[in-house]
């Protein structure tokens, strides 16, 4: 707590100047009235703001207004249903203004591929998240920003680690080999999808994962994220469309006087839910049910009452503090901006440390006809890793010895060592403190753009995009470690991780109004990106010393003169290129019929010699049938829309249609004993014929408003259709090549329905309410496969080779694939419906549905807003209950979960996979709250002061028996070393805890 307190205290340090400063402050009192434009009626629940601050009110019953402004302030006047309007005070005391009606209320401008196009005027699929809309706290990556909030966008954190990545569906899952996450783009440029960093190895308890690649973005950046969902809005991006477009506008200088602002915040977080352990009454008493034998009771007592959950949890802090300046004029505007956080996991020595600095600048030259741009970040991230591992065996990692760690062994021995019995049974407090792990990434991300107008409606652009990183991540375990392969020896795990992705377009845009019914929109363009990947990899072992800082800074001290003490573990260096040409057409008719089409061509050289080019179309439709007379009164808006497009993937390995063998340095030991081993990996059969996996997608939707709009929403209906399967067809043995790529002709069918509602229930002049949801429905199925691919691997003592889900036709993607348990017989032996076979069970690991409930309420100057989020229909396969928590494991010594010895099972019973350990993980989470207070200071220097209360991850409800129902982790079947992996979902084990975390901001504006 004191570092807390500490972290309260300086921000109401900076308060207490801001306070100060209000002295100079000066305000007048303005008043007036606002009446429509349609029959002069006065209306009441306008929003009149002292533009630029949080300063103002809402007109009463009879539409009057009255509140006091500083110097030189203009007023805003904004209402549902109606064009905003901007009025100067200058000298004048008393206003009466009329709004005009603009029942559309869709005016406002967001991104698209390539452009920007006006709300009423987007023909696909798109939502755009405003940075008011965003989710609060701490959040260390964008996708955090809008996870619930988007109707048909799944977003699972993989687990609660700082920084830890997340899996991002888009209205389904529609690949199984070719990648399955979104394409990003920020500011323009898209990202490559590739790991950041590298995983890391932890001796013998199995490999951690990277963290988000996306953890270099400071969320307070952020101006908007645009989801594009059906083909029609994501097929200008062609063969990487095929999982739904993110695209990311950073913020940026805005006319008008300079601006400074800084926001601060320090949060405490602890653990969400603790697992229900065996104390040391339970346990004994629980290991006495089985070993009946005194001598085997008394030697498994070893005195203590540990709890290790509370040796290894902790309190954690986390500090957030944000500066930026900008300002501009109708020559152009800047915004410069600095960031640092620090964020504390619940786990002790866990933590990320993130550095950010971020320039966007626009200048126009030659009478506005020429306009330079530019956007840079860079940032230096530290993630602290803790042994927590996807695959570790009957062994455990850090959670999985916390888990069946004996309460009654200490923590340390009389004489302060770590007390340790054996390396199957590895102390957790001394994996944290024998251990020393950390991962350094610098990234930096920009652009550079000039945009030339031509002619009249007529502009040519060109930009050049860099995004390029360098990760170290360095992991040291002492010799006194008693971990298989690490005690006596000592390790240390060096990895790298270069990447580079160069960005080249030229895009001309034409804009052209014909007569007075037609305006036409032309884009056309060319695209070069490359893509380049490095990885090394090294080993050391036999250290001279204990102490994992000395081994991480001299590598001397592994003693090289022994064989094996220095391997090289792996290598890679590989480049991919792709290049594009697009174009896209939009034809406006009367603002009522809107017609867009678009074609992209990718050449890459992920593909064979036959298909480098794949040709992506997509074409959508837009009637505005509110403009049509037989149209009730009651709609305000009445859009339908029509979509269809193809869309590609193209997320496999590099240049896998040669039949060239590619070197992999993998298992060269030491200069000393010369070349040990060494290695090709295993390189596929030519298929010249190989190309990318497409989706079609059809979409028809609604776009409405009723009631002025107070009341407005959309209903999608769509049908994807994944063809040209990318996969895996292994050849008959002998054969100079073990594997051939190709495309199957299989199918992955995503159908579904999304429903967007928004609302004002309350308007008055002291108190609003707005009220706003989504719901999402999304049924898979695979069809025409022919095969089927095992995944969702299994790991504990006795599961080597389980695995519990299939991929296979007639059967939603990540079905459960076990044995149906069917309770235990006389001897305590499962038993299994159908016999000892694992089979389909009609259970998968994707939610049917879907939703988000947001509450924004407005009082004064207070405002409060909670958010609920919850998935309902899926399961969660809890490996870690099937390597823990059995009778076999607390009779071997093992703590367990407090219902396991009250169970019927046998300590004899094989844990084999079942729908035993299977659970319904549908959830309600209310995943947001957030108080706030803007104080109206009137002040000469400050336009803005507001201070926020926010809580994160407050509560869940759901049957879940264990620490989180939305969990995913990278369970994936690996066919092979350089190969992709089958993907699977929820699958849960040793999974790092989410956290509860409480946060108090403060936001100043200068």
């Amino acid at each position: 707590m004191t570092k807390f307190y500490l972290y309260l205290s300086r921000y109401l340090a900076v308060l207490l100047l801001l306070v100060t400063a209000s002295a100079w402050s000066q305000s007048r009192t303005v008043s007036g009235k606002v009446t429509s434009s349609d029959d002069g009626t006065s209306l009441p629940g306008v929003n009149v703001v002292e533009k630029g601050t949080n300063n103002g009110t809402i007109s009463n019953a009879n539409g009057e207004f009255s509140f006091s402004v500083g110097p030189n302030a203009t007023l805003v006047f904004s209402f549902v249903g109606y064009t905003a309007q901007e009025v100067p005070v200058g000298a004048q005391t008393t206003f009466n203004v009329v709004l005009v009606s603009d029942v559309t209320a869709l005016s406002e401008v967001i991104v698209i591929g390539y452009g920007n196009v006006e709300a009423k005027d987007a023909t696909g699929a798109l939502v755009a998240l405003k940075s008011e809309n965003f989710n609060q706290g701490v959040i260390a990556s964008p996708e955090q920003l809008m996870q619930g909030k988007i109707a048909g966008v799944q977003i699972t954190t993989t687990s609660g680690e700082p920084g830890a990545a997340a899996n991002i569906r888009i209205r389904g899952t529609s690949s199984v080999l070719g990648g399955t996450q979104p394409l990003y783009v920020i500011d323009g440029v898209p990202l490559s999808n590739d790991d950041t960093q590298s995983t890391g190895m932890v001796g013998g308890v199995g490999q951690s994962a990277a963290r988000n690649p996306l953890n270099f973005m400071n969320p307070n950046d952020i101006e908007n994220i645009t989801v594009l969902k059906d083909a029609s809005a994501t097929a200008i991006y062609g063969s990487r469309g095929a999982n739904g477009v993110i695209l990311i506008t950073t913020k940026k200088g805005k006319s008008g006087n300079s601006v400074l602002e800084y926001s601060a915040s320090g949060s405490m977080s602890t653990i969400s839910k603790e697992y229900d352990l065996l104390d040391r009454n339970g346990f004994l008493a629980g290991y006495a049910k089985y070993n009946a034998d005194p001598s085997a009771q008394a030697a498994i007592d070893k005195g203590a009452n540990t709890d290790w959950q509370k040796q290894v949890f902790r309190t954690a802090y986390t500090q957030n503090h944000n500066l930026s300046f900008g300002g501009g004029d109708k020559t152009g505007d800047y915004r410069f901006s600095g960031s640092y956080m620090n964020q504390q996991g619940i786990i002790h020595t866990s933590g990320l440390k993130r550095y950010t600095m971020r320039f966007n600048g626009t200048k126009k030259f030659m009478s506005d006809k020429l306009v330079i741009s530019t956007q840079f970040t860079v940032s230096q991230n530290t993630d602290d890793n803790v042994p927590v591992t996807t695959n570790s065996g009957f062994e455990g990692d850090l959670i999985g010895n916390v888990l069946k760690a004996n309460p009654t062994n200490p923590v340390y021995n009389p004489d302060g060592t770590f007390f340790q019995l054996s390396n199957t049974e590895p102390n957790p407090v001394a994996m944290l403190k024998l251990g020393k792990s950390y991962t350094n990434t610098t990234r930096g991300l920009g652009n550079i753009s000039a945009e030339y107008e031509i002619i009249k409606g007529l502009k040519f652009k060109t930009v050049y995009g860099f995004d390029r990183s360098t990760s170290l991540r360095k992991g040291a375990f002492s010799r006194l470690l008693n971990v298989s392969n690490i005690y006596n020896l000592g390790r240390l795990y060096l990895n790298n991780v270069e990447t580079e992705n160069v960005l080249w377009e030229n895009y001309l845009n034409y804009d052209k109004k014909i007569g007075s019914n037609l305006t036409f929109q032309g884009l056309l363009g060319y695209s070069y990106q490359s893509f380049n990947y490095q990885t090394q990899g090294f080993e050391f072992s036999h250290f001279r010393t204990d102490n994992p800082e000395e081994m991480i800074n001299n590598l001397a001290s592994a003693d090289q003169s022994l064989k094996g003490s220095v391997i090289g573990s792996n290598s890679s260096n590989t480049t991919d290129e792709l290049q594009s040409y697009f174009g896209r057409v939009n034809f406006n008719f009367s603002e009522k019929y809107l017609l867009t089409a678009t074609l992209r061509a990718d050449g890459s050289t992920r593909f064979g010699g036959n298909n480098k080019y794949g040709y992506f179309p997509s074409f959508a439709f837009k009637w505005r049938m509110s403009d049509e007379a037989f149209v009730p009164d009651l709609f305000d808006e009445l859009s339908f829309r029509a979509g269809y497009g193809v869309t590609g993937n193209q997320q496999i390995p590099h240049n896998i249609y040669t039949d060239r063998q590619r070197f992999s340095s993998w298992g060269i030991t030491s200069p000393a004993d010369g070349v040990n081993g060494g290695g090709l990996a295993p390189v596929a059969f030519a298929n010249p014929d190989l190309k990318w996996e497409s989706t079609a997608q059809v979409n028809f939707g609604f776009d409405f408003g009723v009631f002025g709009n107070k009341i407005r929403g959309s209903l999608d209906f769509y049908s994807k259709n994944t063809t040209n399967l990318l996969a895996i067809v292994y050849a008959a043995q002998p054969a100079s090549q073990p594997f051939v790529y190709k495309n199957l002709p299989a199918n992955i069918y995503n159908k579904g329905f999304e429903l967007v509602l928004e609302g004002n229930p309350i308007m008055k002049q002291d108190f609003k309410w707005t009220l706003g949801g989504n719901l999402a429905y999304n049924k898979s199925e695979v069809k025409n496969l022919g095969t089927f691919y095992n995944t969702g691997e299994i790991n504990g003592q006795g599961l080597s080779g389980a695995y519990c889900q299939r991929i296979a036709d007639g059967q939603p993607l990540f079905s459960f694939y076990v044995r149906e348990f069917d309770g235990f017989d006389e001897n305590g032996i499962a038993k299994y419906k159908g016999g000892d076979v694992q089979k389909f069970v009609g259970k998968s690991a994707q939610p049917k549905v879907t939703l988000g409930l947001n509450n924004t309420f407005i009082y004064k100057s207070w405002d409060l807003n909670f958010f609920f989020s919850g998935q309902f229909g899926q399961y969660v396969y809890s490996n870690t209950a099937n390597a823990f928590f059995t009778a076999g494991s607390l009779a071997n010594g093992r703590n367990a979960t407090t219902d396991v010895p009250t169970t019927t099972e046998d300590k004899l019973n094989a844990p084999d996979v079942s729908t035993r350990f299977l659970y319904n993980a549908s959830f309600v989470r209310l995943q947001n709250m957030t108080l706030g207070y803007n104080w109206k200071i009137n002040s000469s220097y400050i336009s803005n002061l507001r201070f926020s209360l926010t809580g994160q991850n407050l509560f869940v409800i759901t049957d879940y028996p264990f620490q989180d129902p939305e969990v995913s982790i990278n369970k994936q079947q690996t066919l092979g070393r350089d190969l992709p992996n089958i993907a699977n979902a929820g699958i849960d084990y040793t999974t790092y805890p989410k956290a509860r975390t409480f946060t108090f901001g403060i936001n100043a504006t200068f």
